[in-house]
């Protein structure tokens, strides 16, 4: 079976610090696959404030809804460690775009790449949106 493989890009757009927390470990003591996905979601939220978009804006039922997920687990993470998540955005298109995740602890080790597919949607509708241009060029790194 082809393994997942994340390409991490040249730049980041933003660098954030979350901790594992007690309840983000299984029965392994280390970081849980679905803590991880739940923290990456926390990160991705904390990329879109960045740029000035919300992950869903509850008075025009406009925002993200995701279409793929990969990760690519690197190694293990543990209780007390503070994960610092590199984003980047990639793959901008006319509807979404991919944000890119490198995951490392406080000590540097890598602990997960991982690639989130987002697309612009009208909850309202359940319809996809064409992603804005100046949303573009900010994901871009542009502005």
């Amino acid at each position: 079976m082809p393994r997942v493989k994340v390409a991490l890009p040249d730049t980041f757009l933003l660098t954030v610090e979350i901790p594992v927390r007690i309840t983000d470990l299984n029965y392994g003591a280390h970081l849980g696959n679905d803590a991880l996905l739940s923290i990456l979601h926390e990160a991705r939220v904390q990329l879109l404030r960045h740029l000035g978009q919300m992950e869903l804006n509850p008075a025009t039922q406009t925002g993200h809804i995701m279409a793929d997920v990969a990760i690519e687990y690197k190694g293990e993470a543990f209780y007390g460690d503070t994960l610092h998540i590199q984003l980047a955005a990639t793959d901008i298109s006319r509807y979404g775009f991919d944000v890119v995740y490198w995951v490392r602890n406080q000590d540097g080790k890598e602990v997960a790449r991982a690639k989130t597919g987002m697309l612009c949607f009208d909850y309202a509708t359940r319809k996809l949106l064409p992603l804005p241009a100046d949303y573009a060029r900010r994901l871009r790194g542009e502005g």
